[in-house]
């Protein structure tokens, strides 16, 4: 299946032009970092909030394959890779939750960066392979884990998923020559508008971009002082971009062979940040960033040491869910929930268990 692609209509300065490609989709719109899976933790992580969707699991599902076309991955950043390494974390996370996993000692993890859209042989040199993707999963004693997804836009294109259920059928409706449908919703909602257009330049490696949690949690301490956060995790080596002649001689899986080549060197090394909500600040809305002006208490450090075994046994069975959270942490966006009912349905669909339309 193919998909569109929009790009501003600079002979008229106004609406979008559209052509059916199958890789350069520029639905940066879509970046829901959906990472599959359903929850693991018996802590309940909802913190009274509530789902405020409409469409149902199986429609949460449909409408990314209805956008990228139907494959037997992920739903979205279905291209990626998978690294190991550990998790330090910083005295300063102390004074913010009493999480397990953001106390004291060395964690091990797992890191898959990835590429966005569905389509899983997407080449890592055009436009719709952004936003750039980065999951952790914590592995914690007696078998538990928590995850923190990631994406290298500090946003999300709209603040519901009814919204970006409709956003995602304008997309599939489109026919070639016919951008009405999308090109309507771009006008009705500037924040997505916005996205589609400011995506960051193409990077050297994944390791090399920061990357942002666009959704909000509620971390409490042991003194039982809450504050409410977003996630935000950036290189020790700076951000680093590349010029469009560096993009055009590069091959489709270079960041794949980048990221090889950097972690067999030396450790690829992140810190781990949590941003604090001020009074007034967006709290249920991803698509609402806070201002960087707003204060980061250092998390830890995510320091990834070794290539994974990278199969597609281990691809399609590695979950990532920011609904699994342990105690000291809750959600308080409630696409997070329209998420995690998704999720099972997602993995199932990739793991055969049933067919996903």
């Amino acid at each position: 299946m193919h998909t569109l692609s929009c790009t501003p209509n600079k002979s008229t300065g106004a609406g979008y032009s559209f052509k059916r490609n199958r890789f350069n989709v520029a639905l940066q719109l879509t970046a829901l970092t959906l990472s599959t899976v359903p929850g693991a933790h018996a802590q309940d992580g909802n913190a009274g909030i509530k789902s405020t969707t409409r469409a149902t699991p199986i429609q949460v599902v449909d409408m990314f394959h209805t956008a990228f076309g139907k494959h037997d991955g992920r739903a979205v950043h279905a291209k990626g890779f998978i690294l190991e390494g550990s998790f330090t974390p910083a005295p300063e996370a102390r004074t913010l939750t009493k999480a397990a996993h953001l106390q004291s000692g060395s964690l091990p993890v797992l890191v898959r960066f990835s590429d966005f859209t569905g389509i899983p042989d997407i080449p890592d040199t055009v436009g719709a392979s952004h936003p750039r993707g980065m999951a952790i999963k914590f592995q914690m004693p007696e078998n538990q884990s928590t995850d923190i997804i990631f994406h290298s836009f500090n946003g999300f294109p709209v603040s519901t998923t009814d919204e970006f259920k409709v956003m995602l059928e304008a997309i599939g409706a489109n026919r070639e020559g016919n951008p009405a449908p999308l090109n309507q919703f771009l006008t009705t909602h500037p924040i997505a508008k916005t996205f589609l257009t400011t995506q960051k330049p193409f990077t050297p490696s994944w390791g090399t971009l920061a990357y942002f949690g666009v959704n909000s949690f509620k971390f409490t301490n042991k003194a039982g002082q809450s504050q409410y956060v977003r996630y935000q995790i950036i290189p020790e080596a700076g951000e680093q971009f590349l010029t469009a002649q560096q993009v055009a001689a590069l091959g489709p899986n270079y960041l794949q062979e980048e990221i090889k080549e950097r972690v067999a060197k030396k450790p690829v090394v992140f810190k781990l940040y949590a941003q604090i909500a001020q009074k007034g600040d967006k709290i249920e809305d991803p698509s609402i960033a806070w201002p960087d002006s707003r204060k980061r208490v250092l998390l830890g450090t995510v320091t990834i040491t070794k290539v994974a075994a990278n199969t597609v046994a281990e691809d399609k069975t590695l979950f990532f869910n920011p609904n699994n959270v342990p105690e000291g942490i809750n959600i308080a966006d409630p696409m997070l929930l329209d998420r995690a009912r998704a999720y099972p349905i997602s993995v199932g669909g990739r793991q055969g268990a049933f067919e996903v339309h």
